[in-house]
C-alpha cells in the first residue's frame, strides 16, 4: 500500500519541537517530549527517522504555509499581509487565529460588563483553517490562501479532493478521508479538530440561525471555503433579504413554497432567485418543475 505524504521520510532530519512540547504539556499534561512520545504520535521511527508529518510539526521546516491578506473591499486595496511559512503548522494555526481576532473580534459594552463579539463565528474559522492544514496537498508548492474582506473570509487550500471521496460526500460532511492521517490524528489529540469528519457540519452549525451561510467550492486543484461576516452589508435589497430569510430552517425550498412565504409576484421572485444564485447566496438544485433552492 502506498504511503500517504505525511508518512514518507522527511527531507530534513535535524528537527526541534519546542512548539509541540508546549502544546502537549498544556493539552495532555506531559512533562517532557520524549522519543517514545514521538513514536507514539507516529512522527518518528528508529528504522527510518522522522517523516514529513514530523517536519511539518517541527519548529522549522522547508514547507510552504499560509499567506494571509487583509483587503478592504477588493483585491486592489490591500491593507496588511502576513506569510507564515517554514514554521510549525501548529504555529501557523495560532498565528492565523491571532490575525482573525484582530479583525473579526471585538468587545461590546453592556451595562458594566464587556462581552466578546465575533463578526465571523470563531468555531467556523478554526475548523476551516485546521481543515486546510490537515487535508491540503503538501507536495503542491503553494501556500494556503486566507483572504480577509469586510464581508467575508475566503480560505483556499491547495489540492483537490482526496482520493476515494466524491464531491457530494465532501460537501455533506458525513465522510472524511484524511489526506494526511498522522497530522489529522495529532490535531485531534490537541483538540484542534473533530476526528470523524464533523468539521464541515460544525461550520454549517455555526451559521444555523443566520441569513447568510458559508459556501464550499470544489475545484480540480483547490478547495475553497467562504465564511460570510454576520450582519455585514452584502449589497442586497429588501426583497433579496426577504427571500434569504426563509431559509433559516428549511434546507430546500421550491419557487412555489417561496411564493407562499414571501407574497412576492412570480416574476419578481424569479428575478430575485436569479440574482441570489448569481451572487452565490443560493444554490439551484434540480431542473424544471423539480427545481429547488438551498443556501
Amino acid at each position: 500500500m502506498d504511503k500517504t505524504f505525511d508518512e514518507r521520510l522527511a527531507g530534513k532530519q535535524d528537527l526541534e519541537f519546542v512548539m509541540l512540547e508546549k502544546e502537549l504539556q498544556e493539552k495532555l499534561g506531559i512533562k517532557k517530549l520524549s522519543t517514545d512520545i514521538l513514536k507514539t504520535l507516529n512522527l518518528y521511527s528508529e528504522q527510518s527517522g522522522y517523516n514529513n508529518a514530523a517536519e511539518l510539526i517541527a519548529d522549522e521546516n522547508n514547507f510552504y504555509g499560509i499567506d494571509m491578506v487583509r483587503f478592504r473591499k477588493n483585491i486592489d486595496e490591500m491593507m496588511e499581509r502576513k506569510r507564515f511559512t517554514n514554521q510549525s503548522i501548529l504555529s501557523q494555526f495560532q498565528q492565523a487565529l491571532k490575525q482573525y481576532r484582530k479583525y473579526y473580534e471585538y468587545e461590546k459594552i453592556s451595562g458594566s460588563t464587556r462581552q466578546k463579539q465575533n463578526l465571523v463565528p470563531e468555531v467556523a474559522f478554526r475548523e476551516a483553517v485546521a481543515n486546510a492544514l490537515v487535508h491540503r496537498a503538501w507536495d503542491v508548492r503553494a501556500n494556503i490562501l486566507l483572504s480577509l474582506y469586510d464581508d467575508r473570509i475566503e480560505i483556499k487550500s491547495p489540492g483537490g479532493l482526496p482520493f476515494g471521496i466524491t464531491e457530494n460526500e465532501y460537501l455533506s460532511g458525513y465522510l472524511s478521508v484524511p489526506r494526511n492521517p498522522i497530522i489529522a490524528n495529532l490535531f485531534f489529540r490537541l483538540n484542534y479538530i473533530e476526528m470523524f469528519g464533523t468539521g464541515f457540519l460544525r461550520i454549517k452549525q455555526a451559521y444555523a440561525n443566520e441569513v447568510v451561510q458559508p459556501k464550499f467550492k470544489v475545484e480540480p486543484n483547490c478547495l475553497v471555503i467562504i465564511l460570510p461576516v454576520l450582519n455585514a452589508d452584502h449589497d442586497l435589497n429588501d426583497d433579496e433579504w426577504t427571500v434569504l430569510s426563509q431559509f433559516k430552517t428549511d434546507e430546500l425550498l421550491s419557487k412555489r413554497q417561496l411564493l407562499a412565504k414571501t407574497e412576492l409576484s412570480s416574476s419578481k421572485l424569479s428575478r430575485v432567485l436569479a440574482k441570489l444564485t448569481t451572487k452565490h447566496f443560493l444554490t439551484k438544485v434540480g431542473a424544471g418543475r423539480a427545481t429547488k433552492y438551498r443556501k
